[in-house]
This record gives C-alpha cells, sequence and structure tokens, in this order.
C-alpha cells in the first residue's frame, strides 16, 4: 500500500502536471470559453477516463520490466526522461499560450455532452505520448516495499485521474466564468507554464538516476 506522504506528493505533482499545456487541458479550457460549464465538464470526465487504459497498460508493462530485464527498464528509464525533457522544452516555449485561445464564439456548433464526453476518451486514449508519459511518471512513485507493483500502478493512476478531474474540471468553470479576466492576465499562464517547466526537468533527471 503506497504510504500518505507518497501519495500527497503525487498528487501534487500530478497537479502541477495537469496544469501544464497541453492539448487536453487546451481543450477543456477552449470548451469553458466557447460551450460553456457542462460542456467542459463533459470533455474533461471524457479526457480523464482514458487514464484508465492507459493505467492498465502502464501497470501490466511496468510490472514486467521491473521484474525481468534490467536493459528494457534502462531503455524505457531513459526514454523517459527524454521525453520529460521535451515536455520541459515544451511547456516553456509555449508558456504563453493559455492565453492565446480565441475566445469569439466562432465554429461552436451544438455538439452534445455524450459526443463531447467520447471525443474526449478517445482523444486521450489515442495519444501514444500519454502512455510514454505514464511510464515515465508513475514508476517513480512506485517502492517494492509498498507491494505489489501492479497494485501501486492502479491506486496512483486512480489518484491521477482524481487529480486531473478536479484540475481539468476547474480550468474549465474558471474558463467559463473569467474568461475576460484570463485574457487580461497573461502573467498568471506564463507563471504556470514555467513552473511545469522546472517540474518537468526535475522528474526527468530524477527519472534518469532512478535504480531498477
Amino acid at each position: 500500500m503506497i504510504g500518505l506522504e507518497t501519495l500527497l506528493l503525487f498528487m501534487g505533482a500530478s497537479a502541477l502536471l495537469a496544469l501544464s499545456p497541453g492539448p487536453d487541458i487546451l481543450f477543456v479550457i477552449t470548451q469553458g470559453i466557447t460551450r460553456g460549464a457542462k460542456a467542459a465538464l463533459a470533455t474533461t470526465f471524457g479526457l480523464t477516463s482514458g487514464v484508465l487504459i492507459h493505467t492498465t497498460a502502464a501497470a501490466l508493462g511496468i510490472s514486467v520490466i521491473f521484474q525481468t530485464s534490467a536493459l528494457a527498464f534502462n531503455l524505457v528509464k531513459y526514454a523517459g526522461a527524454l521525453y520529460l525533457f521535451y515536455l520541459a522544452y515544451q511547456a516553456f516555449k509555449h508558456r504563453n499560450e493559455l492565453v492565446r485561445i480565441d475566445s469569439k464564439k466562432n465554429n461552436t456548433a451544438p455538439l452534445s455532452l455524450k459526443n463531447l464526453y467520447a471525443k474526449g476518451f478517445l482523444m486521450n486514449v489515442l495519444n501514444p505520448k500519454v502512455s510514454l508519459f505514464f511510464l515515465a511518471f508513475l514508476p517513480q512513485f512506485v517502492s517494492s516495499s509498498a507491494g505489489a507493483v501492479p497494485w501501486q500502478m492502479v491506486q496512483l493512476g486512480l489518484a491521477f485521474m482524481v487529480t486531473t478531474i478536479l484540475v481539468f474540471s476547474t480550468c474549465g468553470l474558471l474558463a467559463h466564468k473569467a474568461s475576460a479576466a484570463l485574457m487580461r492576465n497573461p502573467s498568471i499562464a506564463k507563471t504556470i507554464n514555467t513552473l511545469s517547466a522546472f517540474v518537468f526537468v526535475a522528474l526527468g533527471l530524477k527519472l534518469a538516476f532512478t535504480q531498477r
């Protein structure tokens, strides 16, 4: 069983990562601005439901890697670290992106909440970068002394899902309620994204020096 301290640290890191620039959060914010609160929430639940698929895949894959192959572990570890450094670069490069969303109500043909949920789900599941991200991120909070690796991965995946729901839904609702304020304060998004870049670098370094 994962300890409370580790779980809280993981959820804190997950919240920062959920706030980092990327297609998922930008999609939620866009829906909040252009289609309203319900659309933002439906999109949020669709996107986060996809986490279940990635969690299952990561739990099965990582457990095998942990138990059988040092070479495979190192390959995944360094690939994951490089990917996290890439995310850091993207977060810093696009640190102003959250305030560049077009708030005009154009091209917003009505979509049912069911369709928005399905679109969010597919958008997450069909993104191979999310799978690689899970392979890079979750193992950093797994300990051989805390029980079965697959069960720990499931716990972390569910915690990530809950944290992401809270972050995405809050961002979507705030975008709906205060889009004008967001547009007038680009420093808010810039600060969040710059902080996210440093988080990605720290996680990448930690992963690169992780031992099997």
